[in-house]
């Protein structure tokens, strides 16, 4: 007997702990990376702009995304610079395979999610948080599975 309630315990607090885990989401970005444009040039790179679909932080709320968008990202570097040149490689590298990637931190800032044509123009700061991610998109995490479910 004691056993079975030491196992309920134990499964229920597994349980409590991940969704305390996804409620508590840090992730400013979730993305499917059609591709990227590094300037001025690719080795030394000062801006970014990342076309492709979005689920954005809603700042300073741990549980919320706004709905999936598509369009392009621009950053500035961050005072972080080659730890963001180092995440923009990567983001280049995950660019048109269908990825689904987190970066960013919702704490630091949230990007403005840009239409296509419009011109680049006054850059979001580029968060650090704990570097790109690769997600698996057969997700019900809600962010991601709206990138999945995403038309291209």
């Amino acid at each position: 007997m004691v056993r079975i309630a030491v196992v309920a315990a134990l499964v229920a607090a597994i349980g409590a702990a991940a969704r305390l885990a996804q409620a508590s989401d840090r992730v400013a970005v979730y993305a499917r990376v059609d591709r990227v444009v590094l300037q001025p040039n690719a080795g030394a790179p000062d801006t970014i702009q990342v076309f492709g679909t979005f689920s954005i932080a809603e700042r300073n709320n741990p549980n919320d995304y706004r709905p999936a968008a598509r369009g392009y990202l621009y950053y500035r570097l961050p005072a972080k610079r080659d730890a963001a040149r180092r995440e923009w490689a990567d983001l280049a590298a995950v660019a048109g395979t269908g990825q689904i990637v987190a970066f960013g931190s919702r704490w630091d800032g949230t990007p403005r999610v840009r239409e296509a044509n419009d011109p680049p123009a006054n850059p979001d700061e580029y968060t650090i948080n704990t570097g790109l991610t690769k997600v698996d998109g057969r997700t019900d995490y809600a962010p991601v599975r709206a990138l999945a479910e995403a038309r291209r």
